[in-house]
């Protein structure tokens, strides 16, 4: 089954992410678009991410910090981020000015 256009840009933009960076879900979204369609991408990654092998780890919210909640992602997701070098700080965040990946 084929996805819609938006949600194309925004398996298009994930997949673009390099290796070591991140993304927003805002940034993402407004790569695709929509800058207000952050839960969009949330919902696009919920439901793509093993079909397009997208780097669902890769994209935190606008503070820099994991969403997922711990126990429940979270620590997975830390530890993908560490292995691709992306440093957090004592509050958890990462450095945007440092690891924002800005196309």
């Amino acid at each position: 089954m084929g996805v819609s256009p938006f949600t194309q840009k925004v398996i298009d933009a994930i997949l673009a992410i390099p290796h070591g960076r991140i993304a927003t879900y805002g940034g993402i979204a407004a790569m695709a678009g929509d800058r207000r369609a952050a839960r969009q991408v949330v919902r696009v990654l919920h439901t793509n991410t093993h079909t397009h092998g997208l780097p669902w780890h890769r994209v935190v919210n606008r503070e820099g910090r994991i969403s997922l909640p711990r126990q429940h992602g979270y620590e997975e997701q830390k530890e993908l981020l560490l292995q691709e070098g992306v440093g957090f700080d004592h509050r958890d965040r990462i450095d945007l000015d440092r690891f924002l990946w800005r196309p």
